[in-house]
């Protein structure tokens, strides 16, 4: 799952970054509005952190922009604690959740898992396929109550397959999931991941569709 962080606080921006990237996620960070519109605009976050309170162009008008350009993805705001018209004007221009500074990291990554699951229609935490189970709090994978030891990338692809499970998903949108904006994206690599999770789930839950990519599903299901 790729995220946007838009923050022009270096050392929160940094902060919220690394704790992202350790919880799994591919994270991308601006540091002024302007910034943050253009890559919210052109880029296919699963979500985005932003921060009201920004130079150049304020997240407020970010969101309305983005909104009004027809961008869905989930956005949680960043607002100062006594700053309740903020919030008001935050959720009225598009936004999805607030979290008021200062925060408990642990919040904003629960509250961003929430959006997650909600933005493709999942309502647990646990996530599963048949026997295939994801828990999105501890990143811990299990079939049929076995662990399962995956790599960084490899989670980051089940993962994002078993948020939009049974839909067919492009190997291009895979890759444009799994990297950051600087990552000299190729598209291969991704059936190489594919091969690799097969080999350590099953070779039944991931099925190839012909030249339009993969879906994730219930070997057992009729």
């Amino acid at each position: 799952m790729r995220l946007l962080v838009v923050e022009d606080d270096p050392d929160l921006s940094r902060q919220l970054v690394a704790a992202l990237s350790e919880a799994g996620y591919v994270v991308d960070a601006a540091s002024d509005g302007e910034e943050g519109h253009f890559l919210g605009d052109t880029e296919p976050y699963d979500a985005v952190v932003l921060d009201l309170g920004l130079p150049v162009l304020d997240g407020v008008s970010v969101l309305e922009k983005w909104r009004r350009d027809g961008r869905t993805m989930p956005v949680l705001i960043l607002t100062a604690r006594d700053r309740w018209t903020d919030k008001v004007a935050g959720i009225d221009a598009g936004a999805d959740d607030y979290v008021a500074k200062p925060f408990h990291m642990e919040e904003v990554l629960a509250r961003l898992r929430a959006l997650l699951r909600r933005a493709s229609g999942h309502a647990s935490s646990e996530l599963s396929c048949g026997t295939l189970e994801l828990d999105t709090r501890s990143a811990k994978v299990t079939v049929a109550g076995s662990a399962v030891k995956l790599t960084s990338l490899e989670y980051r692809l089940l993962a994002y397959l078993m948020h939009h499970q049974g839909k067919i998903v492009s190997r291009t949108e895979l890759t444009e999931h799994l990297y950051d904006q600087d990552f000299d994206r190729d598209s291969n690599t991704v059936e190489v991941f594919i091969g690799r999770l097969r080999k350590k789930l099953g070779a039944d839950f991931i099925q190839t569709k012909r030249g339009l990519g993969y879906r994730l599903a219930d070997p057992g299901a009729p």
